[in-house]
């Protein structure tokens, strides 16, 4: 295994995630929804049809990225800990999946508007318009119900590049913050709503800034990865 090259690999696929989540899951949604107005809304999903559609495209880019990126790092860390790092592995492919399942709302929007003079015929303009703000609402509840998955994912693997000797500790630290608010945020939707700021999820950008740049530029320390390995090889 070349892992200086698959940690090269991770720091391209981290960006590219991070790029089209950011357009995908924040530029695209906020250009398109307003809040209180079920009208304008619709009419921003139909002026901007193709900046609605390119926040899709966002969506499946990232979530290549981040199928990808379990792989990558379940083999990273899989000498530090093989069933930690499966499980892993195992909540980023679950939080991945329901992000998939809340993106159909965003999606849905079209078949709303298109089917407006077929099976929706009997609805009234305001009562469409009504259906699609819901919707892209709904995206939006149903893409943060989730988190914790995500950040749970973040805060094992944090833990093993804590232990792992070949990636910094600081890495694992951030990182660990990162999942953290995530969870918390997560938990503070259902329990105590009022307190679910964004501020929690925005605690996972310098961990995953960081994470990027490291990756690219240094990757992995070759001669403490090799050691892991062989110690692991003879345990």
């Amino acid at each position: 295994m070349n892992v200086q090259r698959y940690a090269r690999i991770a720091g391209v696929l981290f960006l590219i995630s991070l790029v089209a989540g950011g357009f995908g899951e924040a530029y695209a949604p906020s250009k398109l929804i307003a809040a209180h107005d079920a009208a304008a809304t619709m009419a921003n999903i139909k002026n901007f049809d193709f900046l609605y559609r390119l926040g899709f495209a966002a969506f499946l880019i990232e979530s290549l990225c981040d199928i990808t990126l379990v792989a990558i790092f379940y083999m990273l860390l899989r000498p530090v800990n093989k069933t930690l790092s499966l499980l892993a592995a195992f909540f980023g492919l679950v939080g991945t999946a329901l992000f998939a399942f809340a993106e159909l709302f965003y999606f849905a929007p079209l078949l709303i508007i298109g089917g407006a003079t077929d099976y929706l015929g009997t609805f009234s303009p305001d009562q469409l318009n009504s259906l699609v703000l819901l919707s892209m609402k709904f995206y939006g509840f149903a893409g943060m119900i989730f988190t914790a998955y995500y950040g749970m994912s973040w805060i094992v693997r944090a833990c093993l590049i804590y232990r792992s000797g070949y990636l910094p500790k600081f890495l694992g630290v951030l990182m660990a913050v990162g999942g953290i608010g995530f969870v918390l945020r997560n938990f503070a939707m259902i329990l105590a709503p009022a307190y679910a700021s964004d501020v929690f999820l925005m605690l996972m950008f310098p961990g995953g800034l960081i994470m990027t740049i490291w990756l690219l530029v240094k990757g992995v320390d070759v001669a403490k990865w090799n050691a892991r390995v062989d110690a692991g090889r003879t345990a």
